[in-house]
């Protein structure tokens, strides 16, 4: 396990367009989540001990976000001949079993994360409305310790954005597991 931090962002830049297979059997392209909201896109994956650290936040988190119409999508971009437990149907089990409230997409060429700069499982793109980079940190205080969150950075800054406003350029890097390159 590598760990790893997300760069500062280029805040301002475009959403990468992309069009991928999800868990659920469709294929979605970023303008099927383009709905004058925020759009939350996170890079995750079954088998990083961050993620699964923050799962049911995650779970949370969309859930939370979905009862105001804000699309929550998750992309798994990890090379899944080294890493079995992030193959297509084990992302299939995974969500199914846990009930995720997002769409959850598969990049098996790798190109989609490429395109967004994602390095680690998690990182997060928050975009505005207008499809703009707003937010590029971390989910919350705590990774490791949901009892000890006292602040939902994320989650935050996407009501910040729905409310029309700025989010702050401090943001505090995202950590996790290098994403697994082919």
């Amino acid at each position: 396990m590598a760990l790893t931090f997300t760069p500062f962002a280029e805040l301002g830049s475009d959403c990468p367009q992309f069009t991928l297979p999800a868990i659920d059997g469709k294929t979605y392209s970023s303008k099927d989540f383009a709905n004058g909201k925020p759009l939350v896109v996170m890079f995750i994956c079954n088998h990083c001990p961050y993620v699964q650290a923050i799962e049911d936040r995650l779970i949370q988190l969309g859930t939370d976000l979905k009862k105001d119409a804000i699309n929550v999508v998750a992309i798994c971009s990890n090379d899944a001949a080294d890493h079995p437990e992030d193959s297509f149907e084990n992302l299939q089990k995974r969500a199914q079993e846990k009930h995720y409230p997002f769409v959850y997409l598969h990049d098996e060429s790798q190109d989609v994360a490429k395109a967004f700069g994602a390095v680690c499982t998690p990182d997060y793109f928050v975009y505005d409305g207008n499809l703009k980079l707003s937010y590029r940190g971390r989910l919350d205080d705590s990774w490791k310790d949901a009892s000890k969150v006292t602040k939902r950075e994320l989650y935050d800054a996407v009501q910040t954005l729905a409310k029309g406003a700025k989010v702050s350029d401090e943001q505090t890097a995202s950590m996790g597991c290098s994403i697994k390159w082919k």
